[in-house]
């Protein structure tokens, strides 16, 4: 099984340049899915603190409001880098892999909050990946980390995003039992995302296009 988010739903190839996949730490033949890479997108407003600073303060714009269950909980160790644009994408990316959690909780494909942050080819793979969840009746519970973040900006208000995520403590949970799906910690809980962005009219930083890869040896602790 493979990562984001969900932690064994699977990998869903969606495109050439963007792969999405849930799941969270390590494969299971009884989870909702299998796959090896993912993309994650969207993880923010939590009840849980983030350690990272650059959350702060996205733009202006009116955002989604993310309120997700007690049972999720999320760890961003992504410091502030004292600059206006990569604080911002930084800002905009967690909330945005937040809002695809609640698209999952609320079990709705076409969530309004994470759309809000997802474009083009990202939001076409995004939304299958919800899906999955959603057909297999499948929910998240546990925690995500997040490190070692890579930013770049260009002058045309585009930008690259590559940062790690370990799913060891997050796993899927199957609504109609309530049954949680535990896996054991391996190499492939620990996943590498790429991330493509533009800055929209209202200073939001929407995701393009999105890839992942479980196992990563970049992410591995």
């Amino acid at each position: 099984m493979n990562r984001r988010r969900p932690t064994l739903l699977a990998a869903l190839t969606l495109t050439a340049t963007a792969a999405l996949t849930l799941s969270a730490c390590g494969s299971d033949d009884d989870s909702p899915g299998k796959g090896d890479d993912q993309i994650a997108g969207a993880d923010t407003g939590s009840t849980s603190p983030s350690t990272s600073s650059a959350s702060s303060e996205p733009s202006k714009a009116d955002r989604p409001k993310i309120e997700l269950p007690a049972d999720l909980s999320y760890e961003f160790e992504w410091p502030k880098t004292g600059d206006k644009d990569k604080d911002a994408i930084l800002a905009d990316t967690e909330q945005s892999i937040k809002a695809v959690d609640l698209a999952i909780v609320n079990q709705d494909a076409l969530d309004k909050a994470y759309l809000y942050y997802y474009e083009g080819e990202a939001a076409a793979g995004t939304q299958k990946f919800i899906q999955n969840y959603v057909d297999q009746k499948a929910g998240l519970t546990g925690s995500y980390r997040f490190y070692a973040p890579e930013v770049a900006v260009d002058e045309d208000g585009t930008a690259s995003f590559t940062y790690c995520e370990d799913q060891g403590k997050a796993y899927v949970k199957y609504l109609k039992t309530n049954k949680v799906r535990k896996t054991e910690v391996t190499a492939k809980s620990y996943v590498i995302y790429h991330t493509s962005l533009k800055k929209n009219d209202e200073g939001v930083w929407e995701i393009q296009e999105i890839a992942s890869e479980s196992g990563s040896a970049k992410c591995q602790p």
